[in-house]
Order: C-alpha cells, then sequence, then structure tokens
C-alpha cells in the first residue's frame, strides 16, 4: 500500500510533497520534500515558527494569514478533492496541517 501524500501547490507551481508519517489529534505529521517553488515561500514559514517560539501569539496568526493569503491547496496523490481551507505548518523536513 503507498503511502498517503499531497502536493503542496501555489498555483500551477510546485511547492513540495508531504508524506504522512502519523496522525496526532487534528494534525497530520508529514515528510516535506521541498520542490523549486517553496524558496519563495520559505520566509513567511519562518516568521510563523519565529513567532511561535517568541510566544508572540498576534505575529503567529498574522503569519499563518500571510501564508493563506498565499493561495496554497493540498492535492491529494491518490485523487480526491483538494485541501483548500488548512493550517499548515513546515519545519525543515517536517510538515503538518490540519483542516
Amino acid at each position: 500500500m503507498a503511502d498517503e501524500s499531497w502536493q503542496l501547490r501555489q498555483g500551477d507551481r510546485l511547492v513540495g510533497t508531504l508524506t504522512l508519517a502519523e496522525i496526532d489529534m487534528f494534525w497530520s505529521d508529514c515528510r516535506f520534500d521541498p520542490a523549486p517553488g517553496w524558496e519563495g515561500l520559505r520566509p513567511l514559514f519562518a516568521a510563523l515558527r519565529d513567532a511561535w517560539v517568541r510566544g508572540d501569539e498576534d505575529a503567529a496568526l498574522a503569519a499563518d494569514e500571510a501564508i493563506h493569503a498565499e493561495g496554497l491547496i493540498l492535492v491529494p496523490d491518490g485523487g480526491g478533492d483538494p485541501i483548500t481551507d488548512f493550517l499548515i505548518r513546515i519545519n525543515g523536513e517536517t510538515a503538518r496541517f490540519r483542516y
């Protein structure tokens, strides 16, 4: 049986692939394999991570909104409807999302 995975896309551009590692309550924890579209978005995710590390909830929420405004979608590799409304965290080779 193949691993469950999603393409993280911004329009026609592939940002990366998320492969499910485990489910943690409401979050899907994944391995993240970046694609060329990742570099332009990396600073937004770094800002989000840094805000949470500092405990700055307002900055973290603003970073989440900035990421959402980028129009990202998760497209299941096995078919099915794309996920358009979700929270996502990416840190190095790991990612997690909830919808």
